[in-house]
């Protein structure tokens, strides 16, 4: 019988990583199918790294200015034609890896696609506060088809062929558990909102006590109340309350920038 001279299609996953030692295992479990699995470390104290390896990962040293320029360089370390973006905090299901491999063994798939997340908190599926699908970038994509913006932090991205770059979307979920305690919320609160303050810095705007109050005030609102998610029960309670601290002191943090 004739043989195919094409090859298997491939995928690389990459994973960011900064002391991520209590979360780093967990995650790579899930991708462990991949081709190639990349963490892309900024210089970790803890034992990320040594853990990365044991798995067989791959580990990428990249010194962090900025989630946008991170995760260009994680793009640049993958060597296979497909990439998927996993995030220490994520788990890749069954489902979603096996659509992920249907869909780049199709010769017909498309440039990308958007990931459907389920966001657990408290042991809690959070379906208001955090929306499902909750999709960010896309995160299964064609390597050279994108790239991301760089921002600090909730960075952007652009398709590189413009209107030829089609995005679908995935129908399986991963999971995403943004929080492994209540310590780690606070620190997240902590470092998303310097990294925020340097973000609007950046594209010249001021702060100011009104512009802190006011915008903290809506993000709860909008989360707890017309998101319904007082419907999460005191998980939805706590992820409001912690996003209005954090765009509190996002804008104080502006604010004390602008005053220096």
């Amino acid at each position: 019988m004739p043989t195919s001279n094409l090859a298997k299609p491939k995928v690389s996953v990459y994973i960011i990583a900064y002391n991520e030692a209590k979360k780093i295992a967990a995650a790579i479990k899930t991708v462990l199918w991949a081709d190639e699995i990349i963490i892309v470390d900024s210089y970790s104290t803890d034992d990320t790294v040594k853990i990365a390896t044991d798995f067989g990962a791959k580990v990428v040293q990249v010194q962090f200015n900025g989630f946008g320029d991170l995760r260009n360089q994680a793009i640049l370390a993958c060597q296979h034609d497909w990439i998927f973006s996993l995030d220490s905090d994520e788990r890749c299901t069954q489902e979603a890896k096996q659509e992920i491999l249907s869909i780049i063994n199709t010769p017909n798939a498309l440039a990308a696609y958007y990931v459907p997340r389920k966001n657990i908190f408290l042991g809690r599926w959070i379906k208001r506060v955090w929306s499902y699908p909750d999709y960010r970038q896309p995160q299964l994509f064609r390597r050279g088809q994108m790239k991301y913006s760089l921002e600090q932090v909730h960075e952007g991205f652009c398709m590189l062929n413009g209107k030829n770059s089609v995005i679908g979307h995935m129908k399986n979920a991963i999971w995403q558990i943004p929080y492994y305690n209540i310590q780690e919320m606070l620190y997240k609160a902590n470092r998303y909102s310097s990294l925020g303050a340097e973000k609007l810095f950046d594209k010249k705007i001021k702060g100011s006590v009104g512009k802190a109050l006011g915008h903290a005030t809506w993000v709860f609102i909008r989360l707890y109340i017309l998101k319904l998610g007082f419907l999460d029960g005191f998980p939805g309670f706590l992820i409001a309350f912690a996003n209005f601290e954090g765009t509190l002191y996002r804008y104080v943090k502006l604010l004390e920038k602008d005053i220096k």
